[in-house]
């Protein structure tokens, strides 16, 4: 990482949800090496405080909260924990979802799959934001980026997925204008297939996965969760101060065309 790829944040305190593996976990490692105070939290309990100990023994200031975030209380009692620690909230990261990596299809999906995708994604988005918002508009700033999806704006599969994630698209929308006027801005980052543990059951049944995906990919390769940890530490940033109500897009390229189509119309 050079001096250009940097993005202070010394002095923020930022809690980021779902962040004991992928995105979430190597978010919240950028932004304490960006100087930000990190509140990793997580349903997996052991996970979050492993890797807050990690960033302790780095020299960053960091703790390990569990959080369900489909439960008000414990969204609640999150957000006492890092106040107590570290004061109040300024970066939100609402990355938290339920891995599904082969989901079945939409006439086979069990109710329970919606049910969670939507507790998860978007009511847990909610619960959050909701807790972190009063002391915001008080303080009159505040950051709030939400971890979207390319499968948000078109059907590359999971149906479930797919409409919760749209959904945390409109609600980023609506907060960027209904709290702009206290200062506080929300944006979203819209990854496409970024490599991850949450692959690994795909990755098992094929081996070649990853190859096969770069094809629909302008720039060659699938992405990195560095890919969109850099995105959110911008939107956090000085750098983005006049920019609210916006996604986003860390793609590699994939939602600008169809380079496999467009190689076939060509003869090529």
């Amino acid at each position: 990482m050079t001096t250009a790829d940097r993005f202070d944040l010394t002095g923020k305190v930022a809690l980021i949800t779902g962040a004991a593996g992928g995105i979430g976990r190597v978010t919240a490692a950028r932004l304490a090496r960006e100087g930000a105070s990190v509140v990793v939290t997580d349903i997996d309990e052991r996970g979050c405080k492993d890797l807050a100990d990690e960033l302790a023994a780095l020299g960053h200031r960091a703790l390990g909260v569990a959080l369900d975030v489909t439960e008000g209380d414990s969204v609640g009692a999150a957000i006492a924990s890092a106040e107590s620690v570290f004061g109040p909230v300024d970066l939100l990261v609402n990355n938290a979802i339920v891995a599904c990596p082969i989901p079945p299809k939409l006439h086979e999906a069990p109710a329970n799959l919606w049910d969670t995708d939507l507790d998860v994604i978007v009511k847990g988005g909610v619960h959050c934001c909701q807790a972190v918002l009063p002391s915001m508009m008080e303080r009159r700033t505040g950051v709030i980026v939400n971890i979207v999806s390319v499968n948000a704006f078109a059907f590359y599969g999971h149906p479930s997925y797919s409409a919760a994630k749209a959904a945390l698209v409109s609600f980023t929308r609506s907060l960027a204008v209904e709290y702009g006027p206290y200062g506080i801005r929300a944006n979203a980052v819209n990854p496409g297939t970024i490599r991850t543990a949450a692959w690994a059951e795909q990755e098992a049944k094929d081996s070649a996965v990853f190859d096969a995906l770069t094809q629909w990919y302008p720039l060659g390769r699938v992405g990195d969760p560095d890919d969109v940890a850099a995105a959110v530490c911008f939107l956090a940033s000085g750098s983005a101060a006049w920019i609210t109500g916006s996604v986003l897009t860390v793609d590699g390229g994939l939602t600008a065309g169809n380079s496999v189509m467009a190689r076939s119309v060509e003869g090529s």
